[in-house]
């Protein structure tokens, strides 16, 4: 092949189209557990509030709430997967040994987002959320609608267990009733309804026993039968830790902020310097994004270590 631009544009057209397919193809499961945030700057500042208007009996004037803000904010990070083509490759038309790159470069694209929120649950037992504790914390300070301030726990450290009833009330089931307790700062109910199980891979087993089967190891009846959606997140790194999350709701607990989805990119300018000096024309993808967290009041984390 003699390579001009216009065999060029046919070169990269192609792998275009091989770098779509793998991440349309590519599997996902971030959307099961985040909310994505379109972001037109650099950064976007959250501020979530301690209060929100709430329905009333309209008596006299109205109630009027003085709300007040956090500053919470989540910084884009640029990301890129890269992949060099030799020349001689495109001049000789073999073109076949840079198939599979291309497919992983977009299917590494495609789980962009999957990386970033499923970070968010290995870091929530120690980066800050909005109210400047961690977000599975012990002591998330709430009101109690009468002056004074609660501290509100959604962290745990139970072994997800199937083995007997007890031993499940004493994880999931603690963890399903310390959801559906969250007060707001007023005293009532926020309606918390858990209905996702979040796993890594060495607990899957165990959770789907729990959501699934009709009886527990100890042969009494399984409570907790599709109680929740099981969502097993490769990316989780700890083999004992387990989250419990709210995603019914506008706002989930975690976000996945996206400045610029992933795109194909190519360099193929045969004069360039690296084509001069190293016959190497480039391709890849690129994207901006970054993850936050939503509303703590809406996930439950145990580190499974108790």
């Amino acid at each position: 092949m003699i390579v001009n631009k216009q065999a060029l544009e046919g070169v990269f057209f192609n792998l275009k189209t091989t770098f779509n397919k793998a991440f349309d193809a590519a599997p996902s499961a971030w959307e099961k557990v985040a909310m994505k945030v379109t972001s037109t700057s650099g950064e976007n500042r959250y501020k979530w509030m301690d209060r929100f208007p709430r329905m009333r009996k309209w008596i006299g004037e109205k109630a009027v709430k003085q709300l007040q803000g956090h500053g919470y904010t989540v910084v884009n990070e640029d990301w890129e997967a890269t992949v060099e083509v030799d020349r001689n490759d495109i001049e000789d038309d073999n073109l076949g040994i840079v198939g599979p790159e291309t497919q992983m470069a977009g299917h590494s694209a495609k789980q962009l987002p999957d990386e970033i929120v499923f970070e968010l649950a290995n870091q929530g037992f120690t980066a800050l959320c909005y109210d400047g504790q961690p977000f599975f914390d012990t002591d998330h300070p709430v009101g109690d609608g009468k002056g004074g301030v609660n501290s509100v726990s959604n962290k745990g450290n139970a072994a997800l267990a199937v083995s007997t009833l007890a031993e499940a009330k004493a994880s999931y089931g603690a963890a399903r009733t310390a959801m559906r307790n969250v007060k707001d700062d007023e005293g009532r109910p926020l309606g918390v309804r858990p209905n996702v199980l979040l796993v890594p891979p060495a607990l899957e087993d165990t959770a789907r026993t729990l959501l699934t089967a009709e009886r527990l190891e100890d042969g009494k009846p399984n409570i907790y039968k599709d109680t929740a959606e099981l969502v097993v997140g490769d990316w989780l790194t700890s083999d004992t830790a387990w989250f419990l999350l709210d995603t019914s709701k506008p706002v989930r607990p975690f976000i996945y902020q996206e400045r610029k989805a992933p795109v194909f990119v190519a360099m193929t300018d045969i004069n360039s310097p690296d084509v001069f000096s190293r016959r190497k024309f480039k391709f890849g993808a690129e994207a901006r994004a970054a993850g936050g967290y939503g509303f703590w009041q809406l996930a439950y984390g145990s580190t499974g270590q108790g």
